[in-house]
């Protein structure tokens, strides 16, 4: 029954590298743009939230859409980077690890986010009064006692990642070997009179892995809450 074949396991292998890259590329972005929300004021910040939780409200195919427009290979972004640097993200797997990012992302910043106002500011004030700067005393409090908001943020990105579909598809199409991730592959198999099979050994791998990241997101969750009940 799990004997997968050789196109389901490309899939699988392809899905986890692309959440993987999706993962990676949020992280530095996100930990900055979640540090902006939690400790910085400035005009236009509830805007910014907005826009950073948009992919959350919108329906995934216009996510998609506005990322064709966008980084296709004639969008303003894309020909750019085409033409630049041969950067080509439209009908590749690094357009699909982009469309999973976004999509990922807002569940990232807010993970961070939260870790971080959580943080008892009266830390980050003495590390000042001890010489720190702004700099010294984000990597050296602020980052490390975050750290659990970051594995929790980028365990739901990465889950997020993984089952994407709608925007991913439209943006990069449905190309075996290229772009067609496991949720990609199991809506062609149900497509197909014979594909039930495949369609449900996928099925119980997607189901058997964001299952496993979703405990694992609990558990980073609960040893963060009982660390940080320390320094109360």
């Amino acid at each position: 029954m799990m004997d997968l074949s050789p196109e389901e396991l490309t899939a699988v292998h392809l899905s986890l590298r692309i959440a993987v890259v999706a993962t990676l590329a949020s992280l530095p972005l996100g930990v900055l743009v979640a540090y902006g929300l939690a400790r910085w004021r400035f005009p236009g910040k509830v805007l910014i939230d907005g826009l950073v939780h948009l992919p959350l409200v919108l329906p995934p195919v216009v996510t998609g859409y506005v990322l064709l427009l966008l980084f296709g290979r004639r969008g303003p972004i894309g020909a750019f980077l085409a033409e630049t640097f041969g950067i080509v993200f439209s009908f590749r797997w690094t357009g699909a690890a982009l469309a999973c990012a976004v999509m990922g992302f807002p569940l990232m910043v807010r993970a961070i986010r939260l870790s971080i106002e959580a943080i008892d500011r009266r830390l980050e004030d003495a590390a000042g009064t001890l010489g720190a700067n702004r700099g010294w005393t984000f990597a050296l409090v602020t980052l490390p006692l975050a750290l659990p908001g970051l594995m929790v943020g980028s365990i739901l990105c990465f889950a997020k990642a993984l089952g994407e579909f709608g925007a991913t598809i439209t943006f990069v199409s449905n190309i075996p070997g290229e772009t067609q991730t496991i949720s990609a592959a199991i809506y062609t198999l149900t497509q197909s009179p014979t594909g039930d099979a495949g369609a449900l050994r996928l099925t119980l791998v997607s189901i058997v892995i964001a299952l496993v990241a979703l405990v694992l997101s609990e558990v980073v969750q609960r040893l963060a809450n009982r660390k940080l009940a320390q320094f109360e």
